[in-house]
């Protein structure tokens, strides 16, 4: 996922918004304690992702793959005073981390934990939402831009995580695993609907942001 040249990195990291201190602590817990870390939002894309909440001031987000939280307490930044941050995870040996971390945040009362399949969660919810972030499993990002799209309020924005998928999408393999193919169907499929506007930006493994016509 190391696609600019390290002294760039470097350079954008430091000329960024350092991480909190309890950003930096659940960034090295995740590292230090929970299978995959790779999967973490991390300093760069966390800051981003708060920089893009705060402007777009939702009421309403829904995160879709909750990992261990340092996504959700980045976009809550952003949140209105009212607002509410629902977050979807199967993961139930988290759980306790999580909440941990949302509690030692302050922002418990605005955060809507639910543990399940977010395929069957999804359905269940009531919109609109001002912004949708998923980051979840790969083989199913198009079925989940398809669930929530009609809860998305018009103007509302739909980020997507991992769309560079580590360089995958534009390499020239013969055989392609499922996630990547998942992935590239997806970058396809959204650029090519009229009915959003969309900008990727090669942010860590890449966002793909979608603004609702």
């Amino acid at each position: 996922m190391e696609f600019l040249p390290e002294d760039i990195e470097r350079y954008t990291v430091e000329h960024s918004q350092p991480e909190s201190e309890l950003l930096k602590r659940l960034n090295r817990e995740t590292h230090a304690k929970v299978m995959m870390p790779r999967m973490l939002s991390g300093h760069l894309q966390g800051r981003a992702l708060a920089m893009l909440s705060q402007m777009i001031k939702p009421e309403r987000i829904l995160e879709i793959g909750t990992y261990t939280g340092y996504s959700a307490i980045c976009m809550a930044e952003g949140l209105t005073d009212n607002g509410v941050l629902i977050t979807l995870d199967k993961n139930e040996e988290l759980e306790e981390m999580v909440r941990g971390f949302f509690e030692e945040a302050g922002i418990q009362d605005k955060v809507d934990f639910r543990l399940g399949n977010a395929l069957e969660l999804i359905p269940e919810l009531d919109g609109p939402f001002d912004l949708v972030f998923i980051d979840a499993d790969k083989a199913n990002y198009y079925n989940y831009f398809k669930l929530v799209f009609d809860k998305v309020r018009p103007g509302g924005f739909i980020i997507a995580d991992n769309v560079l998928w580590s360089g995958k999408v534009v390499r020239s393999e013969k055989k392609i695993d499922k996630d990547t193919q998942a992935i590239i169907d997806f970058n396809r499929l959204v650029h090519e609907d009229d009915r959003v506007e969309n900008v990727l930006f090669p942010i860590r493994d890449g966002l793909m942001v979608l603004r609702k016509k």
